[in-house]
Formats: structure tokens, sequence, C-alpha cells
């Protein structure tokens, strides 16, 4: 895919809100993008949305099944009251920074559609120096809508989803800026290996899931990954990318490709594939440890049903849960082309060998 077609994907997943919970209209963008692209596409319970890609494989009652997730849902807040002064308190959806939300751009999602709001600030005029260095509290933290009280609570209810406002905005080179690139660029990267492999012969089935619910206990991968029962699994999330006042060995390099784990988490053949599929097709990568819990959906994978062999592709991305989460084109791009490869490559009978009684 060209970065014209990736920004075109990623603008419009960007763009669309969704927190935990809430996901259907990014979950409908996905399911737009990879209809043409499969033989099937169907939601489940959960909000999880399957897209599958029959293979080349004989038939039989035993298909091996190659999974890939990539969570759909976005951090955020949910309406929990209306303040006596025509304020509405909000709830943290995920881990939301609070330190990030003074005097930001927000909307509402009300029954009458979206309505533009802002998370208050006092002015430093009116503060004192202890209260500047303090963080406030989330009952100290309000929403204004512009309405008074009477209006508000005929507008607004409890429950209602808040979102961050903002825009995609392509930066010098292949650099994109906005919201919710956590974790909307890998959903991106699942079209992108759809695409390749419209081109690419592979044996085993694939199964692209866009999953909900990630950033609040990763619920989604384990009811999908329940569901189809694959046989090798693969998450694609995001990392920590180079950016200052991090070192650089707790970072990855933006442009250089993806970052594939190892760790507890990750299945060591899977990684080895993932790493030889990877030089088979001339894509760079990098490699990232994380030593017991990723904190991605590769964890909910790996211990479904009797357990997944896994594997973690993750995307550089500089300042993680704002409002200009960015990231490289490149990097999605490198990673749609390295799953491909990796479904390509993949060896049934080495796959079926992973989960072999051994005496």
């Amino acid at each position: 895919m060209s970065p014209e077609d990736l920004y075109h994907h990623l603008a419009r997943l960007s763009l669309a809100h969704g927190v935990s919970g809430r996901e259907a209209p990014v979950a409908a963008l996905f399911a737009e993008a990879a209809a043409p692209l499969c033989n099937e596409v169907r939601t489940d319970a959960l909000g999880n949305v399957v897209a599958v890609k029959y293979g080349e494989q004989p038939d039989s009652d035993d298909r091996v099944r190659f999974m890939i997730a990539a969570h759909t849902d976005e951090i955020g807040m949910l309406v929990s009251a209306v303040h006596p002064d025509g304020f509405l308190h909000v709830s943290p959806v995920g881990g939301v920074d609070r330190s990030l939300l003074f005097a930001k751009e927000v909307w509402v999602h009300t029954k009458h559609g979206p309505i533009p709001g802002l998370i208050t600030s006092r002015p430093p005029h009116l503060t004192k120096p202890s209260e500047r260095e303090k963080l406030p509290d989330w009952d100290e933290l309000f929403v204004d809508v512009g309405l008074p009280k009477d209006k508000l609570e005929q507008t607004v209810r409890i429950g209602d989803m808040v979102t961050m406002r903002g825009r995609c905005e392509r930066l010098a080179g292949t650099r994109v800026a906005g919201k919710a690139i956590d974790d909307r660029a890998s959903v991106v990267a699942m079209i992108a290996m759809l695409t390749h492999l419209q081109r690419l012969r592979h044996d085993v089935d694939v199964y692209a899931v866009a999953t909900v619910q990630e950033e609040v206990g990763l619920r989604g991968a384990m009811t999908a990954t329940f569901g189809v029962a694959p046989h090798v699994g693969i998450a694609v999330d995001v990392g920590h990318a180079h950016q200052p006042g991090v070192p650089k060995y707790k970072t990855a390099e933006q442009g250089a490709g993806p970052v594939v784990a190892r760790g507890a988490n990750i299945h060591p053949e899977v990684y080895a594939a993932i790493c030889a599929a990877a030089e088979a097709y001339g894509i760079k990568y990098q490699t990232e440890v994380v030593a017991a819990n990723t904190g991605t959906d590769a964890w909910a994978m790996q211990v479904t049903r009797s357990g997944v062999p896994t594997g973690l592709l993750s995307l550089p991305l500089a300042y993680m849960h704002s409002q200009v989460e960015t990231v490289d084109l490149n990097d999605i791009g490198e990673t749609g082309r390295l799953l491909a490869a990796f479904a390509a490559e993949a060896d049934i009978e080495r796959i079926r060998g992973w989960q072999r009684v051994l005496i």
C-alpha cells in the first residue's frame, strides 16, 4: 500500500470515536475496508470484527488458523454526573493521563449527536502556587459544553461517551500525528496485510481480528481467541518510540520497521518464524525484550483455551495516550508486509508440531 493509502485508512480510523465498550463506529470502518479482501467478515457478541481469508490448505475438520489481533478501542471518558453549576463530571475509561487534559477540547456523544465541549482549567491568576503543582483528582475536573443545567440535563445522559477532539495530521516526511493512533495504526497494518495477501499464496487460514476493550483488560482478545481457536497468533500494538527525556534503550526507532518482542509472553518458535519471514522478504525489524506481561492482546491470546503459540509486533509510537500520538507510515506499511510474509511462509506441519505431544 502507498503512504497515501495508509494515511487515508489511518485518518478515517483515527477520527472515528470509540472508547472501550463503544467501538462500533471504528469496527464498522474496519469491516468495510476488509470485506473486499476476505472471504468472510463477521462480528461476535462482544463486538470484535473477524475478517477471514482462507488459505490453500486441503479441506479438513481442523484447518490451521493464524489469528492477528489489533484493538479498536481508545481511552476516553464517560459522563458520571451533572454538576449543579451546569458542568459535567466525567470518569476515565482506560489509562487517561489527567496532566494532559487541562483546557482540552472534547466531544460529548449524546442521543442527539456529538456536541463540542472543553475540559475546564483555572487560570494561574486564580490559583495558589501549591495548587499549580498538584494534579487534580477526577472529581475536580469538569467538562463545559456551554449549556445551563436544565438544558444540559435534557441533552446529556449519565454514561454518555466523551472523547478527545483532534485531527489526524501529516507531519514532515512520513510521520502522522493524531488521537487514537493507539491502536488504530495497527488496524491499518492488518488492512495492509490483507491487501498484500491478494498477491501472495498462503496455506494457513488468516483471521484478522479487530478487537474491543483492550484498554480496560484485553477482554475482546480473550473472547475472540476462544472463538477462533487459532493454532498461532500475533498481536499488533504500539510501543514507545524515541522521544525527548526517555532513554533510548527503553524505546524504538521510528521508520526502522516493526518491533518484534521476545519474552515469557512470546513463543520462541513464533519469534523465530517472524524474524525468518522478515529476512526472507527484506523487511527491516527491531527487537525488544518484554520479560513478563506485555500488557497487550498477546497476553490474553497466549493463555486462551489450552494455550496459543503467540507473537507480538509493535509500531514505534511517540507521545502515547495523548491527542498527538505520532507514528511513521512506513512502519505501518512494513508491519502489514511482515504479517503477510509470515502467513505466506507459514508451514502447516511445523505449526501443528508446536502443539503435539512429545512423549
